[in-house]
Parts: C-alpha cells; sequence; structure tokens
C-alpha cells in the first residue's frame, strides 16, 4: 500500500511510501486506518509538517484480480485522503492502533526500540473509488465507515 505525501525533504515534490496499516484486529475493522512508523522515516516528518496525506489499497494483492492488470478498472481500488495524526495522547487510541497493527503485522512488535516508532490515524476526509469502469466514484466518508462490515482494508 502507498502513502503519499507533501514532501518536506524534497521541497514540496509529492512523495510516495510503501507502508503497512490496519484497520483493526480481524474481528474489529473500523475502516480507519492505523500505522505504525519510525521517526527515521521521511513520512512522518513530512506530516509533522503538513499533514495531508493519501493511502492507496488495490484488490490486486488478495489475489482476486486473476491474471488482470492492476491498473485495470475492474480490479478494485480505492483512495484515502486526509490527516494523518499522531496518536500521542489518548491513551485508548493508542491501545486500539497497537492492538490493531500488531494482530495483522505481530512481527512489529520487535521493531528496534531505538528507531522511535510510534502509532498513527488517518482522518478520513475523501474516498475515491475505482471497481469498474466509467471512471471514479467519490464516496461520502459517513457512507463509507457505515458500510465497514468487520471485514479488513
Amino acid at each position: 500500500m502507498f502513502c503519499s505525501t507533501v514532501s518536506v525533504h524534497l521541497n514540496g515534490i509529492p512523495f510516495g511510501n510503501v507502508v503497512s496499516y490496519s484497520d483493526g484486529p480481524f474481528e474489529n475493522s473500523t475502516g480507519v486506518p492505523y500505522f505504525y512508523m519510525s521517526a527515521l522515516d521521511p513520512t512522518p516528518k513530512d506530516l509533522a509538517i503538513i499533514p495531508y496525506a493519501s493511502l492507496t489499497v488495490s484488490e490486486a494483492p488478495l489475489g482476486t484480480c486473476g491474471l488482470r492488470d492492476v491498473e485495470d478498472p475492474t480490479c478494485a481500488k480505492i483512495t484515502l485522503s486526509g490527516q494523518i495524526h499522531l496518536l500521542d495522547k489518548d491513551a485508548q487510541a493508542l491501545e486500539f492502533a497497537a492492538l490493531a497493527l500488531f494482530s495483522k503485522h505481530p512481527e512489529m512488535k520487535d521493531w528496534p526500540k531505538d528507531h522511535n516508532f510510534n502509532f498513527f490515524a488517518l482522518k478520513i476526509q475523501d474516498i475515491f473509488l475505482i471497481d469498474w469502469y466509467g471512471g471514479a466514484q467519490v464516496l461520502s466518508v459517513d457512507d463509507y465507515l457505515a458500510n465497514i462490515q468487520h471485514s479488513s482494508i
């Protein structure tokens, strides 16, 4: 999955970075992406100055696109855009983010402590979905969140 920011280290040029994410543990998906990123990574540095980002996820890694190209409109892809913020003051949000991420990415628990990893969440403001021919659909955030049926994004 790719997270794109406005790059501080590249003087405002867009920057895309591969990120792992989770929207909740397997039995409690929320639709809200959570991230675990190192202070050494350029993405959190960008977000500290300009908090806007986009997360793009494709259906292709699930294997359900068959031999179709990842860009084929029938191989669904969604872009969630908004502000990614550091979860540093809300103990309940931190606990949920840790559960969400470590349940799906257990190796994260063992990543080096001296790399200063922190939890982040995307406050979704816009949703762009392509899942068929005829162009993209813009989904409302309320409809998207209301239709999460305990399946992971």
